[in-house]
């Protein structure tokens, strides 16, 4: 996955503390779609309060891995294999 993506995925999953609507509607038409939608619920429960930005929200959801939802665990799972099978470095 080229860097200009990785950010855009990143930025969406900061905006997943916006409103639900926000979140889905941007989820839906957004790069790394699947994962920020699957991971809505988590950032808004593990992670309340934190400001969206230069990777606060993967940064909050890292160290809370084993809290994660299924669906949120197997998307990011699937979002790291695309940017290993891109060359990228994972985000």
């Amino acid at each position: 996955m080229k860097p200009t993506r990785v950010l855009a995925t990143l930025t969406l999953l900061t905006g997943l503390a916006a409103p639900a609507a926000f979140a889905a509607d941007a989820a839906a038409s957004a790069p790394g779609g699947a994962a920020a939608a699957a991971c809505a619920q988590d950032v808004k429960t593990l992670c309340p309060g934190v400001q969206p930005g230069e990777g606060r929200i993967m940064a909050c959801l890292r160290p809370q891995r084993d809290k994660l939802s299924e669906g949120c665990k197997a998307a990011l799972k699937a979002e790291r294999r695309q940017h290993r099978k891109e060359g990228a470095p994972p985000a």
